[in-house]
């Protein structure tokens, strides 16, 4: 007969199993305000709220539940009006009503740090509004991630064709350099770092594979393949587990119609193993942008929709 230590981590193990093969089997959306699309991001504050989402027209919403909804919370141009650029998706009036596409926050501070199209990298407080310029001259600025320990910035810039041009960026918020880690990356998305801060992954949707440069240890200062063959990942996300990350990306499948899109959430840890491979056929033939976890839940974001995806188990 089993003793009670036994039987308890039994248990345990049973539950762990469980967490990793664990489907998300409800969706729901939460609905953008009308005429608003593209939410390529969902964020959450230190205290849970949101999410945050930037969207085509250029502000930042944030979700205020459902008797409320979305309403503004920030936007990142100095020349933003309301009459001319609420519910626009004219990439034309870009440079006038500006076009957030990533989101981190930086936990310790409260700050929610942006990076935008045309406006490079922002950041604003806690309050919103206008957001503060800190870099620009970029060519397309398409992800960010915060690591709230040190504050450092990590940020991804691609362009909008397929080339070699991209680079991952390191933003120094006590000096406010912007160091060059890695270049000559072809279609890179939105980074991650690791929760033991000794990392960051960064995604190569052209080349398929998903990358780690080294930001301790032995190999320090180095890039590595950390995934491949899994489609074409477009941005990453720390899982709520430690050393877990949801990566957003897509796949080419044969049904219902050969060359179809099929998105995926794929949940992966710090040794590249695959943990979780959830299809979000909610989003058949979309381009979606991310994959955020918060509470037994994952938030997707897409620049084809007019809603934030949600799935619950």
């Amino acid at each position: 007969m089993k003793t009670s230590s036994l039987f308890v981590l039994d248990l345990i193990v049973w539950f762990l199993l469980l967490r990793s093969i664990l489907c998300y089997t409800t969706f729901n959306k939460i609905l953008l305000p009308s005429g608003v699309t593209g939410p390529e991001s969902a964020v959450f504050d230190r205290g849970g709220g949101g999410p945050y989402v930037a969207v085509s027209d250029g502000r930042i919403l944030i979700w205020l539940g459902p008797t409320v909804g979305f309403v503004d919370f920030a936007y990142t141009s100095p020349n933003r009006t309301k009459q001319l650029c609420d519910g626009t998706n004219d990439l034309q009036l870009g440079p006038t009503c500006g076009r957030p596409l990533a989101l981190s926050f930086n936990y310790r501070t409260g700050d929610l740090y942006i990076t935008d199209a045309f406006y490079g990298l922002l950041v604003v407080g806690f309050n919103g509004g206008l957001a503060t310029q800190l870099s620009g001259g970029h060519k397309y600025l398409s992800g960010i991630d915060v690591e709230s320990y040190t504050g450092f910035v990590y940020m991804t810039d691609a362009s909008f064709t397929p080339d070699s041009t991209g680079r991952l960026l390191k933003y120094d918020p006590y000096n406010h350099n912007v160091t060059i880690l890695v270049s000559s990356l072809s279609g890179v998305g939105g980074p991650a770092v690791g929760s033991a801060r000794n990392y960051v992954l960064f995604p190569d949707n052209v080349n398929k594979n998903i990358q780690r440069y080294w930001l301790q240890g032995p190999k320090i200062g180095t890039s590595e393949v950390f995934l491949t063959d899994c489609g074409s990942p477009k941005n990453i996300k720390r899982a709520t587990n430690n050393e877990e990350f949801w990566v957003a990306l897509e796949k080419q499948i044969q049904q219902p119609t050969p060359g179809y899109s099929q998105p995926q959430g794929l949940r992966v840890n710090g040794s590249a193993a695959v943990l979780q491979t959830e299809p979000l056929t909610e989003f058949l033939n979309m381009n979606i942008a991310v994959v955020q976890e918060i509470n037994n839940a994952i938030y997707v974001g897409s620049s084809h929709t007019n809603f934030i995806g949600v799935y619950t188990n």
